[in-house]
C-alpha cells in the first residue's frame, strides 16, 4: 500500500513547470500531476506526459487565476472579454452560490474542462481544482456529479495536519469545517476520497527528511 503519494499542481502553466514535473517523475520523487487544460502550455504538458505513462495525471478545474476552455461568450458572467478568471474567489464564491445565470455557465465550463482532459486521450487519475476552489459547496457539488459520470476520479480533502503546515495552520483552519461538513456526508458514488494533504501551507518546507 502506497504511503505517500507527492503531487505537482498547475501542470501545464508553464514549460518551467513541465520540465520540473517530467524530471521528479522520472527521478522517481513525482507519482502525479493535476493538468490545467486551457494553460497556455498544455499541449507541452500532454506530450510530456504520454512519453513517461508511469506519471498519473488529473484534472485541475481553474475556475479563478487562469484561463477558460468556453470562449467568453459562452460564459460572460465568469471570465472578462480575453477569456481569463478573476482571482476574487471571495466574491466569486458568493456568485457561484446566489446566482442561477452563474451557475449554469460554472457547470458548462466545468464540463467542458473534463472534455478538453478526456481529448488528450490520458487516463483520469483524479480530480482538484486551482486554488483548491473545489472545496466551495457549489463548484464542489457539480465536480462530484460531473466526476461521477467520468468514472468517479478521487477528489483531493485538503486537510492538512498541524505539524506540516507550521505557520501557515490558520488558512488550514479556515477550511476545516467546510472539508469536515463534506467528509460527513455521503461521498458521490464511486468518487473516493485522497488521504491528507502536507505542506499545503509552506510547499517551500517540505524535503526529502520530513515524511520519516
Amino acid at each position: 500500500m502506497k504511503a505517500l503519494a507527492v503531487t505537482a499542481d498547475d501542470f501545464g502553466l508553464h514549460e518551467a513547470v513541465n520540465e520540473a514535473v517530467e524530471q521528479a517523475c522520472s527521478g522517481g520523487v513525482l507519482t502525479c500531476a493535476s493538468l490545467m487544460v486551457a494553460a497556455d502550455a498544455a499541449d507541452d504538458a500532454v506530450r510530456r506526459a504520454r512519453a513517461i505513462p508511469q506519471l498519473a495525471v488529473g484534472l485541475h478545474v481553474v475556475l479563478a487565476d487562469g484561463r477558460a476552455v468556453l470562449p467568453p461568450r459562452r460564459i460572460p458572467a465568469l471570465v472578462d472579454d480575453s477569456g481569463r478568471f478573476a482571482d476574487r474567489m471571495a466574491r466569486d464564491g458568493v456568485r457561484f452560490f446566489a446566482l442561477p445565470r452563474v451557475r449554469r455557465q460554472l457547470e458548462a465550463e466545468i464540463r467542458a474542462q473534463f472534455a478538453a482532459f478526456r481529448a488528450t486521450g490520458l487516463p483520469l487519475d483524479h480530480v482538484n481544482a486551482h486554488k483548491h476552489f473545489h472545496l466551495h459547496p457549489t463548484v464542489l457539488s457539480m465536480l462530484l456529479a460531473i466526476g461521477a459520470e467520468q468514472g468517479g476520479p478521487p477528489v483531493r480533502w485538503p486537510r492538512e495536519p498541524r505539524w506540516a503546515a507550521g505557520g501557515g495552520a490558520l488558512g488550514g483552519a479556515l477550511l476545516a469545517p467546510c472539508v469536515a461538513r463534506k467528509r460527513r456526508g455521503p461521498p458521490a458514488p464511486r468518487v473516493p476520497r485522497h488521504h491528507p494533504v502536507l505542506w499545503l501551507a509552506r510547499p517551500a518546507a517540505a524535503d526529502a527528511q520530513t515524511p520519516r
